[in-house]
């Protein structure tokens, strides 16, 4: 249970709830709810995921990155077929608009799903559009197809490949995530990716500075023309990145709990949300792998409120700060802003700040 759970109900909180969102960080297999990894834990056999709840969640309890990307692995072995891969697109789109949330970029990691489990990419691809259309009505899906780097080239080269030839009809974005220091040796590969993946008119948003220093970060922005970083907390070690990150507004994507969970910081005190705020940098705010860390992105909103000390105007600022970062068109970005800025001139701000 993250810090801001299981706490009353109080006028915060409900201004939170009332809060129109976007969620610009959050995978697809890290988006998993516990009951849906059950439920394939008992259909199929051969793998180490405990089948009963509270084993469950301890195997979701992570001594460090490494660990959690070796459970994150074990928790796609589960998904085999392309009819699972659009279920999932379809549970998360549920339980992001169930939390208010009006549209969400999901980052899926299609070598995992073609290459470990032997999909074919057309039959991922078509999933992918599938789940969209199903969940059209409720909110809005984009995509961001995402290199998993400790795989190297042929990670590299698969990803860009199957972007540019069998793209679902919402991807907007390419990334690169997982261990950070496995893309060491491998980083003409990765570039020569994006170099591809913006050319092809594809935004580019690579994890940098999660578990890594200022130095990854400084590669994403310099080499892999980033126009957002997942993560990127990193970048306080380094006074020249903070000023440029400053200067140019480039969009950090923090996930607190998430951090917290993989050991990156010791505690949610100790986390730098605060700090990047206060340096004036270009923050927002995102769940990451919700059902692995016991939170919600609503939660996190909590957290960022109660735990973070931003209090209700906080929370409201990042709220639109993901708004304006996100890859919506700019009539469909003003109508949430607009939606937003009526539920904070209608909520109780006052009260809800002093919570």
């Amino acid at each position: 249970m993250t810090a801001s759970e299981g706490a009353p109900a109080t006028a915060l909180d409900a201004f939170i709830d009332a809060l129109p969102k976007v969620e610009l960080h959050v995978h697809l297999v890290g988006s998993a709810s516990v009951p849906t990894v059950l439920e394939l834990a008992r259909r199929h056999t051969g793998h180490m995921i405990p089948t009963d709840e509270e084993s469950l969640r301890r195997f979701y309890e992570f001594r460090d990155f490494p660990h959690f990307a070796q459970v994150y692995l074990a928790v796609n072995g589960l998904i085999r077929e392309p009819e699972d891969v659009a279920a999932l697109v379809v549970g998360a789109a549920r339980d992001l608009a169930a939390q208010n949330v009006r549209y969400f970029e999901l980052t899926v990691t299609p070598y995992t799903h073609v290459v470990t489990m032997g999909m074919p990419a057309t039959g991922v691809t078509e999933a992918l559009d599938i789940a969209a259309r199903e969940v059209a009505d409720l909110i809005e899906v984009a995509y961001v197809f995402d290199i998993p780097g400790e795989y190297g080239d042929e990670a590299a080269r698969a990803t860009i490949d199957h972007a540019l030839t069998h793209p679902p009809r919402a991807l907007v974005g390419f990334g690169i995530g997982g261990v950070e220091q496995d893309r060491a040796g491998h980083e003409e590969a990765i570039r020569d990716a994006f170099r591809a993946a913006v050319a092809a008119g594809l935004h580019s948003v690579p994890h940098a500075g999660e578990m890594s220093g200022p130095e990854t970060i400084w590669e994403a922005v310099r080499e892999l023309r980033a126009e957002r970083i997942g993560h990127g907390i990193r970048c306080v070690e380094d006074p020249e990145l903070m000023a440029h990150l400053r200067e140019t507004q480039l969009p950090l994507e923090v996930c607190p709990t998430s951090n917290v969970c993989t050991r990156q910081v010791p505690s949610l005190a100790a986390h730098p949300l605060p700090r990047l705020l206060e340096e004036g940098l270009y923050v927002t705010l995102n769940s990451d792998d919700p059902p692995m860390f016991n939170t919600t992105l609503t939660n996190e909103y909590r957290v960022a409120a109660r735990d973070l000390g931003l209090g209700a105007d906080g929370v409201a600022e990042l709220a639109r700060n993901t708004v304006r970062a996100s890859f919506l068109a700019e009539d469909r970005k003003q109508a949430i802003l607009d939606e937003l800025d009526a539920v904070r001139a209608a909520g109780p701000i006052e009260a809800a700040g002093a919570e």
